[in-house]
């Protein structure tokens, strides 16, 4: 028998998008649920949704994920300002990270998994302890919102992306900023090359940007997607690189010549994020859809589709071992999944 529902209206709280919520009560006793209404969106995937490890303690939408190194934490960022360490295993909190005064919207960690990064609408990007939680440093000198940082693979080094349309290029030992590099329009995403030489940029104007670390200077832009590019992320060897777009599509670049190499579509709404495997042969992707998926990327065929979010996905990350997946969501909370069987599949 299908519970009955007790459906009243409630503010969205979206950072950048316009839309409705609804609080849904099920009278089974689950509790109330916030979730988006989307075309689609049927009452029978809310009850019968994919089981996987729930991650709960965030007072607002998660907006950023990331797994440690060595796979055994987990990093969320959210509208509630404040950023959370987790367990990877048992999904229990282990730390809270506050100083923000505004919504966290990035989170990495750093490649010796000793520190982290995170970019809020503050303005400002911070640098922190993992161990203990402390704030080491703050970096200041952006005029927008920053919707993402990276850490260099050598560590020595991030960069930050903002709405006020310029990446920055920031010394993590003494927190000086080295250098600007100027953007065409608000950037949403950035991504260093496995090497460190180069970066990628995907902007409100609807391209990706290569970039010289070393001088500054763009390299290359990539055109294609019809709408705003959310997400960027280069393949393990740096050879191609992902772009999720409000397009509804993902696209796979060739980074040497900026080429089109193929579209992958199959969301129904915008895409916020993606991510390859660590052996550069899957991908993920994340979307207002509510849907996180896994696709071939020799193929660019759609491998299988997740879901059990109640809200739009706006991050996802691989395991270092590529046999399990992150995913943050306007829903509040963070999901690990298991992708073995998936793996073994294709």
């Amino acid at each position: 028998m299908v519970p009955s529902l007790n459906i009243k209206r409630v503010p969205r709280g979206r950072w950048r998008r316009q839309g409705l919520a609804v609080a849904l009560a099920l009278a089974a006793g689950a509790g109330a649920i916030l979730m988006e209404l989307q075309p689609g969106f049927s009452l029978w995937q809310l009850l019968y949704m994919q089981s996987a490890l729930t991650f709960t303690g965030h007072s607002g939408e998660v907006i950023s994920v990331a797994f440690s190194p060595d796979g055994s934490a987990a990093l969320s960022g959210a509208i509630d300002r404040t950023l959370k360490l987790w367990d990877a295993t048992s999904g229990s909190q282990i730390r809270t990270f506050i100083g923000h005064s505004g919504s966290v919207y990035s989170v990495a960690f750093s490649p010796d998994g000793r520190t982290i990064l995170s970019g809020s609408s503050d303005r400002t990007v911070k640098l922190w302890d993992v161990a203990s939680g402390r704030e080491i440093r703050t970096f200041i000198g952006h005029s927008g919102r920053i919707y993402s940082v990276a850490f260099a693979p050598d560590g020595r080094t991030a960069l930050s992306g903002s709405g006020d349309g310029t990446l920055k290029l920031w010394d993590l030992v003494s927190g000086r900023q080295i250098r600007t590099f100027i953007g065409p329009s608000a950037v949403f995403s950035v991504a260093f090359s496995p090497d460190g030489a180069t970066a990628l940029s995907g902007t409100m104007d609807r391209r990706l940007t290569l970039w010289d670390i070393a001088s500054g200077r763009e390299i290359r832009t990539f055109a294609g997607h019809s709408a705003e590019v959310d997400s960027v992320a280069f393949a393990p060897d740096g050879a191609t690189a992902l772009s999720g777009s409000f397009d509804h599509v993902l696209k796979l670049w060739d980074v040497g010549s900026g080429r089109e190499i193929r579209t992958l579509s199959a969301h129904s709404r915008g895409v916020t994020s993606v991510a390859f495997a660590p052996d550069g042969r899957l991908a993920l992707s994340g979307s207002f859809d509510y849907a996180l998926k896994l696709w071939d990327v020799a193929s660019g065929r759609e491998i299988r589709t997740f879901t059990g979010h109640l809200g739009s996905i706006t991050s996802v990350a691989f395991a270092p071992h590529g046999r399990a997946a992150l995913s943050g969501s306007f829903d509040g909370t963070l999901k690990l999944w298991d992708l073995s069987d998936s793996r073994k599949r294709n």
